[in-house]
């Protein structure tokens, strides 16, 4: 597992599915150290020969060529290196995901955050500004007002972001997930409401709109993902806007999430092809 969380619920779970049955589970920090169950570099040297299969948990550059170095050597990595890079950028995201017909929020604009407030009395609000990179602790944000976008550029001027336009909603997300074709779900009070992001609650897939599973499934298809999660907002007459998809989520809280996980692992050591 390439990932510098071994503590992470997820991982931590299907790791404990995968012991449980004798079969050995290491963790890899992104730059291909060894790790104890602490985080920390475990002292010992990489493994010279490659594992049966990895999990690509980070998303760092670091992270992304130790993959496509293991990749190189014939072993399996689930999400593969170019899938999991389709989800990081977002503009490329957008572009990819709407040209296969998706259901995909439109971007309005490319710029720096310093860029667009130069222009902010002539931007529609609300507005939605997102990173154009994806990663840990990027910028995801409800924007009112010019002042709000300027205190925005006053803290992150030169960070490159998108924006979306906002879509009046009831102020909770819904999360899907998918783990090898499974779907798990969640609802969850967005970040862009007024009192921020809240705890995810279990939702049964089945509760949701036929075409909100299809949706995601279908984007499984168009970024070759294995394993990834979903944003989906609701447009009413169950149409679903998705506004984000994400390689390898944490999906917190999901019974079931650690076995299929375990199970497709198993698979694709099995099957033993790097793809």
């Amino acid at each position: 597992m390439i990932s510098a969380d071994p503590g992470h619920p997820l991982l931590s779970a299907t790791a404990a599915v995968l012991r449980r049955d004798e079969h050995r589970v290491e963790f890899l920090a992104p730059d291909g150290t060894p790790l104890g169950p602490d985080g920390q570099p475990a002292g010992r040297a990489a493994p010279a020969t490659v594992a049966d299969v990895y999990l690509l948990k980070a998303r760092t550059p670091q992270a992304l060529t130790t993959a496509a170095r293991l990749a190189d050597r014939g072993a399996p990595v689930i999400n593969s290196v170019p899938a999991t890079e389709g989800c990081l950028d977002r503009v490329a995201m957008a572009r990819r995901a709407r040209a296969a017909g998706l259901p995909f929020a439109e971007t309005l604009r490319v710029a720096t955050v310093r860029e667009l407030a130069a222009d902010g009395a002539d931007l529609d609000y609300p507005l939605v500004l997102k990173s154009r990179r994806s990663r840990r602790g990027d910028l995801v944000a409800r924007v009112g007002s010019p002042a709000e976008l300027a205190q925005w550029a006053a803290a992150r001027p030169d960070e490159p972001v998108v924006v979306q336009e906002f879509t009046a909603n009831s102020g909770w997300d819904h999360k899907l997930w998918v783990v090898d074709g499974q779907p798990f779900a969640a609802r969850r009070r967005s970040e862009l409401s007024p009192g921020g992001r809240g705890p995810n609650l279990p939702l049964p897939p089945a509760a949701l709109p036929t075409a909100w599973i299809e949706a995601a499934l279908h984007a499984g298809e168009v970024f070759g993902l294995e394993v990834y999660g979903v944003d989906v907002l609701h447009l009413g007459a169950g149409a679903p806007l998705l506004v984000d998809v994400n390689a390898f989520p944490g999906i917190r809280g999901q019974p079931g999430a650690p076995e299929t996980l375990a199970a497709l692992a198993l698979r694709r050591a099995a099957d033993g092809d790097g793809r």
